[in-house]
């Protein structure tokens, strides 16, 4: 067996933009372009005063570095504002394997030194899917069912390596000291299921970017660290996090099959598992005419895990439990067939139709026949009528794609709150030809308002 830390270090210094497929290069776009999406949205989110509170507590006057749709910061202060933007409203990619999101660790920390040092538009294109691969190349090497048994949530513990990756790569760092940013990086491991159902899983998130940064800043000091974090025998991530894990697979088809084209997009601010029922209710209504109000029953099947998770709140509380409740969603979207954040405001989730039709009409069945990354939804009006809508596929992944168009939706959907109309054109223009662009700044400074 190769030691994957080495080879990830190997492998990233070793990246060259023609040795990344064409279809790798435009999925990386999209994440880019998706991730602005959710960042533009995140302003939104309940707790991102709170966080840009703790940002600008980092650096206090600092402006050096860009804040999507705010103002600057301090590099470490933006970096983990904008994790938690990308985050804010639970709507940013997932790699389902390891049910971790991976822009909100890998975006801000690379925006911050390609801003800083000016790069080109194929330097940052390249660091991002790097850093893409890297994060879920550790990710499943860890043997999620055992890593996850253990009680840990992937992004703290994945991110901070891919974001250490795309900034070495950004930085010119050599072998060793790539090797040593991935060892600083794991040494700041961490997040786990404890805070499930609290916006702390958002806050892993936007930690691991400013763990991943710091980690490559520090390493670039030349701070001695181990070259084999991952397998090491006393304390080693695969053997620490997950008895070992599959070390063998981050190496296999290293640069060859690229995992990143594995991270799926969310169409709807919810859930990741409850984009499932959302595809399984899209195809339901596309199919079948009801009307709201004569609906009798829903039931949503699902396996039982997302039963378990958010199958709970038919009764929610505020903003963030409305965006994890499988009885909410359904109602939301049976009545409006939509979901955007409009459907997360107070005065529609507050409704009293909507928490009526929540509490006393939506079942959510946990069915073992239904495996991951399925649903079934059944429709029972008052008059007898059954309609049936299944998601085989959640919208989103790579067996069922969301289309470039509807990722361009969903950025000119909630940049427009910030961005002028064609200021947001300029700006989805140069992101999908980001290769060809000769300075990053030019790209990154429309990220604000003229």
């Amino acid at each position: 067996m190769t030691e994957p830390t080495s080879a990830l270090a190997d492998f990233s210094i070793g990246i060259k933009p023609n040795n990344i497929p064409a279809s790798t290069q435009e999925h990386t776009k999209l994440l880019l372009l998706d991730a602005l999406a959710c960042a533009y949205a995140g302003h939104k989110g309940e707790e991102t005063a709170q966080l840009l509170h703790v940002a600008k507590a980092l650096s206090p006057g600092s402006k050096e570095s860009p804040v999507i749709g705010g103002e600057g910061l301090s590099l470490a202060g933006a970096s983990l504002f904008n994790g938690y933007l990308i985050t804010a409203v639970t709507m940013c990619d997932v790699h389902r394997e390891c049910l971790t999101h991976i822009t909100p660790e890998i975006v801000p920390p690379a925006l911050g030194i390609g801003y800083r040092d000016d790069v080109s538009g194929q330097v940052l294109l390249t660091a991002l899917a790097l850093g893409c691969e890297v994060a879920t190349r550790v990710g499943i090497g860890l043997d999620y069912p055992v890593f996850r048994r253990k009680g840990w949530h992937g992004p703290g513990v994945l991110g901070p390596f891919g974001a250490a990756a795309a900034v070495g790569y950004m930085r010119g760092f050599d072998k060793d000291t790539m090797a040593r940013a991935f060892a600083l990086a794991g040494s700041q491991a961490a997040g786990t299921f404890a805070a499930w159902g609290t916006p702390t899983v958002k806050f892993h998130q936007c930690r691991a970017a400013l763990s991943g940064l710091l980690a490559a800043l520090t390493a670039e000091q030349g701070f001695v660290a181990t070259d084999k974090f991952l397998t090491a025998a006393d304390g080693g991530l695969y053997n620490t996090y997950a008895d070992g894990g599959l070390p063998n697979r981050v190496t296999d088809d290293l640069g060859e099959r690229w995992e990143l084209e594995q991270i799926a997009l969310r169409l709807w601010p919810s859930a990741t598992a409850l984009q499932d029922v959302l595809t399984a209710l899209f195809d339901l209504v596309s199919n079948n005419s009801f009307e709201f109000q004569d609906i009798e029953k829903v039931k949503i099947n699902l396996n039982p895990t997302p039963v378990n998770m958010f199958g709970k709140l038919p009764n929610y509380k505020g903003k963030f439990e409305a965006l994890i409740s499988g009885h909410y969603v359904t109602a939301a979207y049976l009545r409006d067939s939509e979901l955007t954040l409009r459907q997360f405001e107070p005065d529609c989730y507050e409704a009293s139709d909507l928490r009526q039709f929540a509490a006393e009409r939506v079942d959510m069945i946990a069915d073992n026949n239904i495996p991951g990354g399925k649903c079934v939804a059944e429709l029972i009006t008052k008059t007898g009528q059954k309609f049936t809508g299944s998601c085989d596929a959640p919208l989103g992944t790579p067996e069922n794609p969301m289309s470039v168009e509807q990722v361009e939706d969903k950025f000119r959907t909630y940049s427009r709150d910030i961005l002028p109309v064609d200021q947001a054109e300029e700006l989805l223009s140069l992101i999908l030809n980001l290769e060809n662009q000769g300075s990053v700044r030019a790209v990154i400074d429309l990220f604000n308002p003229r």
